[in-house]
């Protein structure tokens, strides 16, 4: 793959995961597309890691997206664990009989099985949040790679914002955050220029 076919794989890539967000408020299909643009900025990654012979500017980037798929199950099933435990131990025996299930809330052990429920809730939440830093500091180390050995600053910027949004996730700006960063990649990517010597035909 030459040098423009990966620029451009990487900036449109990395434009179709900024749109995502927007397009899912009104689209079901928005969410798909943010995981396509994901797979083309890959693509790209992996061809200027062939390109610059750093090998970490796409391992870094691969490494981070299994941690956050590996983030995302464990702390679903963390909670998803806990949710059948509560049901369980509730001993409702008919969940269509609403007077069981009032009669069943109102005891003090319902109200402990819930509370147990929340605090599984809140672990979830801690290991999402400990995954999504850790998924961002890869992704960073990628950017950071790939910074130096284009010379554009821009994937630098763009790292450091990512991992600041996802220590920040705690609260509405850090998303914010880690939006305006994938648009910076994408700026970044459609700036990137060969080289000289890349550039300028070779004589046969």
């Amino acid at each position: 793959m030459d040098f423009q076919t990966s620029k451009n794989l990487g900036g449109i890539g990395a434009l179709i995961m900024f749109l995502g967000p927007l397009l899912s408020a009104v689209n079901a299909f928005g969410g798909l597309l943010s995981i396509v643009g994901f797979i083309l900025m890959l693509i790209a990654l992996h061809s200027f890691a062939d390109h610059y012979k750093e090998t970490g500017i796409f391992n870094n980037a691969l490494y981070g997206f299994i941690t956050g798929i590996v983030g995302v199950v464990v702390s679903v099933g963390a909670f998803v664990a806990a949710a059948i435990s509560v049901i369980t131990d509730i001993g409702i025996t008919d969940w269509t009989n609403a007077a069981e299930w009032f009669d069943t809330m109102a005891t003090e052990t319902a109200i402990e099985l819930f509370l147990e429920l929340a605090a599984a809730a809140i672990t979830a939440i801690v290991i999402l949040f400990v995954f999504a830093i850790i998924t961002a500091y890869l992704y960073r180390k990628s950017l950071s790679l790939l910074s130096s050995k284009s010379g554009i600053g821009l994937f630098g910027t763009a790292g450091l914002l990512l991992l600041i949004g996802a220590v920040l996730t705690i609260v509405v700006i850090g998303v914010v955050l880690i939006w305006i960063s994938i648009l910076i990649v994408a700026i970044a990517f459609f700036s990137m220029k060969p080289t000289e010597a890349e550039s300028t035909p070779q004589p046969t």
